[in-house]
């Protein structure tokens, strides 16, 4: 079974707020963006949080100038599919937060979109950490979690984005 691999991080040196997902799904992977999928509620919501739209190097970078960094918590991982229930934990592998945090120090904390990338994160990632960063699991934007509402899912998600 193929790896599948995720993306380098959007982040600029100023970032203060780290979006985590676990691994990019295979629409993310086929047109090299995150959360390509149409349903995904990723960029919806940065709309209505930010007024972030254009296209996807625009959101890119008023993500950016919105002091939010974006990468995911695998570098690599087997993964049938594109269902976080599918990861294969045997063999993942996480990107160096290490090096990451060093060049980006004013990140303040961690949000990580759904339960699966706050699994990996706190069990692949915190143990190596030599900081203690805030880490708040948010509700997923992917269309599998269907549980929550969308109107739901933008009030946590604005209210994690604009505390201080």
């Amino acid at each position: 079974m193929e790896r599948s691999e995720g993306f380098p991080p959007i982040a600029a040196a100023d970032a203060r707020i780290l979006i985590l997902g676990s691994l990019p799904g295979e629409r993310s992977i086929a047109e090299q963006q995150y959360y390509a999928h149409p349903q995904n509620a990723f960029w919806r919501i940065m709309q209505d949080v930010f007024g972030i739209a254009g296209d996807y190097t625009a959101r890119c970078k008023l993500l950016m100038d919105n002091g939010v960094a974006l990468w995911d918590v695998l570098h690599s991982s087997v993964r049938p599919g594109s269902m976080d229930s599918n990861i294969r934990l045997d063999g993942a592998r996480a990107n160096d937060f290490i090096s990451f945090l060093a060049q980006h120090e004013r990140i303040e904390r961690v949000l990580c979109n759904g339960r699966k990338a706050g699994q990996l994160f706190t069990r692949m990632v915190m143990p190596e950490l030599s900081i203690d960063l805030p880490v708040e699991i948010m509700p997923s934007t992917s269309p599998a979690f269907a549980a929550m509402r969308y109107d739901m899912k933008l009030e946590k998600w604005r209210a994690a984005l604009s505390a201080r």
